[in-house]
């Protein structure tokens, strides 16, 4: 597939674009040329971004946390947004989940690395939100960290902690490659969450 990838350059761009190239997408410069276009740059950018696709009549698949989804829900063309494309993360909200539903008390800590411009974050909001919502929610931002996230649920006498740690962005890589594949097939519109493609 022929793809429009903003935010190449950057740290996720720039360790998903040689893995989509090795998985046989080609990398386009202009949304002309574009089949899809792939979105990890900023919340003020991604935003302007998505409405040029869709204005282009091209799908998009977006990684970039922090925009308002509610400005595209109604488009022509499909746009995939997911909040974390790391496959073990999407797994640790349908835990936390599940938990939320037998522990009653809970509360998320999410560790990012300093430059991150969101906070929560967009995985932390998705997982508080399928936990009911009323979660508390702990932003650290610190050099050293990449992506983390511990939900913490308490019941008398007893925790449970489930916790996500990314090490490398290689770990969003399998996540984008399977929204791209399934990218095709979604109706216009928005489709939040990678937990729609599983």
């Amino acid at each position: 597939m022929k793809l429009l990838f903003n935010g190449r350059g950057g740290k996720v761009g720039s360790v998903l674009a040689p893995l989509l190239e090795a998985n046989g997408h080609t990398l386009v410069d202009r949304l002309d040329d574009a089949e899809a276009m792939v979105d990890f740059t900023t919340p003020g950018a991604a935003l302007p971004n998505v409405r040029a696709a869709v204005d282009a009549g091209v799908p998009s698949v977006v990684g970039t946390s922090g925009w308002d989804t509610a400005q595209v829900a109604d488009a022509p063309v499909a746009v995939f947004y997911a909040p974390n494309f790391a496959i073990g993360a999407v797994l640790m909200m349908r835990f936390a989940a599940e938990a939320a539903r037998y522990l009653g008390h809970a509360e998320i800590v999410e560790l990012h690395h300093e430059t991150k411009l969101d906070a929560p974050s967009g995985t932390a909001r998705a997982t508080a939100e399928r936990m009911g919502g009323d979660v508390p929610i702990h932003s650290v931002r610190l050099p050293g960290l990449v992506a983390h996230q511990e939900v913490l649920l308490g019941g008398t006498g007893e925790v449970l902690t489930i916790r996500h740690d990314t090490s490398s962005r290689e770990a969003f890589a399998a996540g984008v490659l399977l929204a791209l594949e399934k990218l095709p097939t979604l109706p216009p519109g928005l489709t939040v969450g990678l937990d729609a493609l599983l």
